[in-house]
């Protein structure tokens, strides 16, 4: 066996939502930054948002309407 191999495991890592949520986890990092987390996510939460990057939703929708024929 390899010495050294694994990377070291911090039992005390800080994970930080863009929410300002801050919890301990363990991870081979110190520091870890989400974009979302349990108290910010839409299911824990109960409220509904469309997250539409570049305007894919609403692309998405035009097309929708200007189909006519079903397939």
């Amino acid at each position: 066996m390899k010495a050294a191999l694994h990377p070291e495991f911090h039992t005390d890592a800080v994970v930080t939502c863009v929410c300002g949520n801050t919890f301990l986890t363990g991870s081979t990092l110190r520091e870890l930054k989400t974009e979302v987390c349990s108290v910010c996510h839409p299911f824990f939460t109960g409220t509904q948002r469309i997250v539409d990057t570049g305007g894919q939703v609403e692309r998405f929708r035009r097309r929708a309407a200007a189909r006519t024929v079903p397939r």
